[in-house]
């Protein structure tokens, strides 16, 4: 699909440099997260090639690997959501507590899901297809958690005073805090939504891709797609209604 080489490199250090000036020239504040990421990604996938081999045959090492997956991704999810209180000029800290909360929507969805289709014989019970597979899933229920959450804490930062209005009624804060924040935290669902419906019009998924490349029938592929596809929006959905519903019961 792509020649690796030296022009390979020279791209890759090229979009990095265009992502960070562009970020610079718009006054985003992310001049320096744009680097930083793609360095972490490199190194990170220097050492998920050097270790995925030694780890596929042995399962008490897969289920350490997907502990390890499931504690960064809730990590990250809550301290995505601990930036909308802290000013850009501080790091946003998170706490064990937001991060234990966070792993409910963030990592338990994907870990039940693929359990049960290890149960059913769909997933092999090898390190290659349980840790993509968990992998897809939970980068996915990640980033619908923190987006819900920031979403379901603007709105009920801006519509506090309907809030206030509905605990006057005579409603409880949970049923009053859901009313406001329910709808804006529902459209972090959206990209995942938006991807799904244009698959084959728009976008041409990876998996997809790569089985194709990698001998496949392309029916296969396209089996194989919707496979991960309908699995990443179970897994969101289930995210996203537990992310709104641990907002508006203010636990996270």
């Amino acid at each position: 699909m792509i020649e690796i080489g030296p022009a390979l490199a020279v791209a890759v250090v090229l979009f990095v440099l265009i992502g960070a000036v562009v970020a610079w020239l718009g006054r985003t504040g992310l001049e320096r997260e744009v680097p930083w990421a793609s360095i972490r990604a490199a190194l990170q996938l220097i050492v998920l090639a050097l270790v995925i081999g030694y780890v596929a045959d042995r399962v008490w090492l897969v289920g350490v690997f997907v502990l390890v997956m499931a504690t960064t991704a809730s990590w990250a999810a809550a301290r995505r959501l601990a930036q909308r209180s802290a000013p850009r000029t501080v790091t946003p800290r998170a706490t064990v507590r937001d991060a234990l909360w966070c792993a409910l929507p963030v990592a338990v969805p994907p870990v039940v899901v693929v359990g049960g289709l290890l149960a059913a014989g769909v997933v092999h019970p090898n390190g290659l297809s349980i840790i993509p597979v968990v992998g897809i899933y939970m980068g996915n229920a990640m980033a619908i958690v923190g987006l819900a959450g920031r979403r379901a804490h603007d709105e009920l930062d801006a519509r506090h005073g309907e809030v206030e209005a509905a605990l006057s009624l005579g409603f409880t804060d949970y049923p009053a805090r859901m009313m406001v924040c329910r709808e804006a935290a529902a459209t972090a669902l959206s990209p995942s939504l938006d991807q799904t419906r244009t698959i084959g019009l728009v976008t041409i998924p990876g998996a997809f891709v790569g089985m194709v490349l990698g001998g496949a029938e392309p029916w296969q592929a396209g089996v194989m797609q919707l496979f991960v596809s309908t699995g990443i929006l179970a897994c969101g959905a289930i995210a996203l209604v537990v992310t709104t519903a641990l907002v508006a019961s203010d636990r996270l």
